[in-house]
């Protein structure tokens, strides 16, 4: 028994089917209909009585408009909705998942003092300076989204060993315990290809790039935040205001080497 074709698909129209059957699907993802679960490609073969290879034309247009996820190996899902993140304001991962309505959480891997020569030369300090260290694993609605790794001097930040960054923001921390608010800084954001290591940490799907986010953070012009932060690309966007070209610098560079 031959199914019945969906009434939306005209097979009169000049639109390529596979056109219409995006259009279709794209409704039904609006509507909500494949929040639990996305059909396979033969299922909507069967649904709308056309070609593999239709199905998969549709498909690849979906993904490469972001409302799709996987595919070559791995299952097809709904993409979440992206986290945003205003470029030429002060970065808090903390800020932007809460204001995505979703539940912030950290999984704190490293809390400690340390030396780091390379880190504290990047802050304006002599290379035995003692610097605290926080690398955590952050969380949107539980569902990991960066690894978090940032150094700040101890002298300033040493009340910062005894904070719980489960739940909260280190912004806030620094302020509250060490009367340091961040006033700028400069930022540096690029696409890279994780490590499997890093990959495993942020639950990062096998083919999808990554951000890697550096930052010196300042207060009225001193030093006292060097940031590393890599971030789920698949997650998270960061968005331009191109109403002040004057404010957008474009670095054009040969960067081979690694993201460490």
């Amino acid at each position: 028994m031959v199914p019945t074709p969906r009434p939306s698909l005209d097979r009169s129209s000049p639109l390529p089917l596979w056109a219409q059957l995006q259009e279709d699907i794209t409704a039904r993802i609006r509507r909500g209909e494949f929040d639990a679960a996305f059909p396979g490609e033969l299922q909507l073969v069967e649904e709308y009585a056309v070609s593999r290879h239709t199905v998969r034309e549709a498909l690849r247009a979906l993904r490469e408009s972001g409302l799709l996820e996987g595919g070559r190996g791995r299952q097809t899902r709904v993409a979440g909705p992206s986290i945003n993140q205003s470029s030429g304001t002060l970065y808090s991962l903390f800020a932007a998942v809460e204001a995505s309505g979703r539940r912030q959480r950290s999984v704190v891997r490293v809390l400690d003092a340390r030396a780091d020569g390379v880190v504290a030369s990047r802050l304006g300090l002599e290379e035995s300076t003692p610097l605290v260290y926080l690398e955590r694993v952050r969380l949107a609605d539980d569902v990991p989204l960066a690894l978090d790794c940032v150094w700040l001097p101890a002298q300033v930040a040493a009340p910062l060993l005894e904070a719980d960054f489960t739940e909260t923001s280190l912004y806030g921390e620094l302020e509250q315990r060490c009367g340091v608010r961040l006033t700028g800084g400069q930022e540096r954001v690029r696409a890279v290809v994780p490590t499997p290591a890093e990959r495993r940490l942020i639950s990062l799907p096998e083919g999808e790039a990554a951000l890697y986010l550096e930052r010196l953070g300042v207060q009225r012009g001193r030093p006292v935040e060097w940031r590393r932060t890599l971030i789920r690309g698949d997650r998270f966007a960061f968005e331009a205001d191109l109403t002040s070209p004057d404010r957008i610098t474009v670095a054009v560079g040969n960067d081979r080497g690694g993201h460490r």
